[in-house]
């Protein structure tokens, strides 16, 4: 069982729900998108907490950077004074993040897979109806469908679509059943079955629609991305936006349009609503941790910090440890940039030095076990 199973299990039983009151699959998917990303929404709060914090600390590092530019060690130091004092843990923002991802994989889970979610059809009928498809699919000249692919639901019903017949026999009214969804399944007439196509064999409405698709899902992006780009100018004026990074703001949006012609349109709808969901929750984001909020919310975690130091003198922070540990491990890779006089050696000194270690480590092992050693033996 994947993680996609695991975390899509209560996704599924939402977009279920939603999908029996409003009975209409491309609703069902805007109305599941606005419902998935409210309950996110607190860890997205906490996450764009911090990284506006961390906005308003900038100045204040990159002062530091340059006054200990040539003493990493002392740099460490001082930011962690600078992080102990206005009470930010640069650590906080991993975990939000983490469990963001975490249950969009549950998201995804649930868009990618239907028949199991909405129509609670049962896995070994679910099973052969893959091996059909599969078989149509590669008698069509296409690659083997297997049952791990994630989107296999997806084409399953694509091919379903087409020949019907095929699938007759699969019990659990399956045929019935998928085919019934397959009509609700449509946007402006077009089947979200369906893999858009750039040279349909007749430019049909659906085929226009399912063409659009993959357009709209790269504009939405794009949008998006040139929006989050200029409102980070907008509240970091020093920041260096090159032109790597417009590159990619480009690209990716391209790169999108480009999947979505490979992948049931249903996939492109989801993106696109997707994308004006998350466009609507970042605006509104930035627009309510303003310089003054921040500033504000900043000076209250000070307070928090201050008063916790004051309770608990003695007692270390995760990033305290962390940044211990990291002077630690910075102060013994120093050591080892040195000789017996206290000069720098050089790198290939050093990978010298160390694959004499490893050769030692070697001999003192077979020495051990009674093995072979050849002292003349050179590592690759």
């Amino acid at each position: 069982m994947s993680i996609y199973d695991i975390v899509g299990v209560p996704f599924g039983y939402l977009m279920r729900i939603i999908y029996k009151i409003c009975g209409n699959y491309p609703v069902s998917i805007i109305l599941f998108t606005v419902v998935a990303n409210l309950i996110l929404l607190p860890i997205r709060y906490k996450n764009q907490k911090g990284t506006s914090r961390m906005q308003l600390l900038q100045p204040k590092l990159d002062k530091l950077k340059k006054s200990y530019a040539n003493n990493p060690q002392k740099l460490q130091e001082e930011q962690q004074k600078l992080y102990q004092q206005e009470g930010y843990n640069p650590m906080g923002s991993c975990l939000p993040m983490f469990l963001q991802m975490f249950m969009l994989f549950g998201v995804i889970d649930v868009i990618y897979k239907p028949i199991t979610h909405i129509l609670r059809i049962s896995r070994s009928v679910r099973e052969a109806a893959v091996e059909v498809a599969s078989k149509l699919i590669v008698e069509g000249g296409g690659k083997e469908l297997s049952f791990k692919n994630l989107r296999c639901e997806l084409y399953t019903m694509e091919q379903l679509s087409k020949t019907p017949a095929k699938f007759a026999n699969l019990g659990e009214d399956f045929l019935d059943k998928v085919s019934a969804f397959n009509e609700k399944f449509t946007i402006f007439g077009a089947n979200l079955g369906q893999t858009p196509n750039l040279h349909p064999e007749e430019w049909t409405k659906e085929a226009l629609v399912l063409c659009l698709i993959p357009f709209a899902a790269g504009v939405a992006q794009l949008i998006s991305s040139i929006y989050s780009q200029l409102h980070q100018k907008k509240v970091n004026p020093t920041m260096q936006a090159g032109g790597c990074m417009w590159g990619m703001t480009l690209v990716l949006p391209l790169w999108s349009i480009w999947l979505a012609f490979t992948f049931p349109a249903g996939i492109g709808f989801y993106w696109i609503c997707s994308a004006i969901v998350n466009f609507i929750i970042t605006f509104a984001l930035n627009q309510y941790f303003t310089i003054d909020r921040i500033k504000a919310i900043n000076e209250k975690e000070k307070a928090k910090a201050k008063e916790y130091a004051e309770k608990h003198p003695g007692k270390k922070t995760f990033m305290q440890k962390i940044m211990e540990q990291q002077a630690i491990y910075d102060e013994e890779l120093n050591k080892a940039r040195v000789d017996e006089n206290g000069d720098k050696i050089s790198r290939s000194e050093m990978n010298k030095q160390n694959r004499d270690r490893i050769k030692e480590a070697r001999k003192r092992m077979a020495e051990k076990y009674g093995d072979d050693f050849d002292e003349n033996d050179k590592e690759d």
